[in-house]
């Protein structure tokens, strides 16, 4: 329990941390307001055309008596947006890391030296660490993507599902959220997102509850502009306290 409680305070660090700085807050929330209007847009598209999405998919129900026809397309047009959202839910992190990408660097870099810790990287190089870290968000999305279609599936299991579901689906965006959120720290060192699992596997306790309060808050609407720059501020501390717990296990 020490150990989630040191999670969750690196998170209330964040929102202390940008309390006291206003131009940070504004800045880490910009793209975190684009991401989330970008997947909106996307959710609003799909809700609208989902009807004729579900029907291109049904060619087979077309000789269907009129009931059973409209039926199958309407619970087909309601599933589609539903693992719709619960992608958008699981990846609007990695959506808003890579499109932000700079500016919570930037964050992440003022949080290290007004914190006097290490700044180091590997001297890799703008083009090559931006670089790897858009090929690790691009993972992070498909793994978020596979984790999406497999939770809606369990929401179909009778009785337990509908609870089983939602429980699977916060644990698994919190450790999603984490898995982000020490990133900016770890790929600037050179960490391969396969140390990141790592790491996070040596401090689950603490993985937890840092993700997810930051994955139920994201849920809230308007809330993720103050919760996503306080949770990158929040993930560079505990990045830093997961490497010099094992400053070498995960190289």
């Amino acid at each position: 329990m020490s150990s989630f409680a040191a999670g969750a305070r690196a998170l209330a660090s964040g929102f202390g941390f940008l309390a006291r700085s206003p131009r940070l807050l504004f800045l880490g929330a910009l793209p975190a307001l684009i991401s989330a209007l970008l997947l909106f847009a996307c959710l609003g598209t799909l809700t609208y055309f989902s009807g004729d999405l579900a029907s291109w998919m049904t060619p087979f129900a077309d000789g269907w008596a009129d009931f059973a026809r409209r039926a199958l397309r309407v619970l087909l047009a309601v599933a589609l947006v539903g693992a719709a959202a619960l992608l958008a839910s699981v990846s609007f992190i990695a959506v808003t890391l890579l499109v932000g990408g700079p500016f919570y660097e930037h964050i992440a870099e003022v949080v290290e030296q007004r914190s006097g810790l290490d700044t180091s990287d590997d001297g890799a190089g703008w083009v090559r660490s931006t670089a790897r870290g858009v090929g690790d968000a691009v993972k992070t999305v498909l793994v978020a993507a596979v984790g999406a279609v497999v939770l809606f599936a369990v929401g179909f299991v009778p009785v337990v599902g509908q609870v089983l579901a939602p429980v699977l689906a916060a644990l698994f965006g919190a450790w999603m959220v984490a898995l982000e959120m020490v990133g900016l720290v770890f790929g600037r060192r050179g960490f391969t997102l396969r140390d990141r699992h790592r790491a996070l596997r040596r401090h689950r306790a603490a993985t937890f509850g840092f993700g997810l309060p930051v994955y139920l808050l994201c849920l809230v609407p308007v809330a993720q502009l103050v919760v996503i720059p306080s949770a990158v501020v929040g993930g560079t501390l505990l990045a830093h306290r997961m490497l010099d717990a094992a400053p070498r296990a995960a190289a």
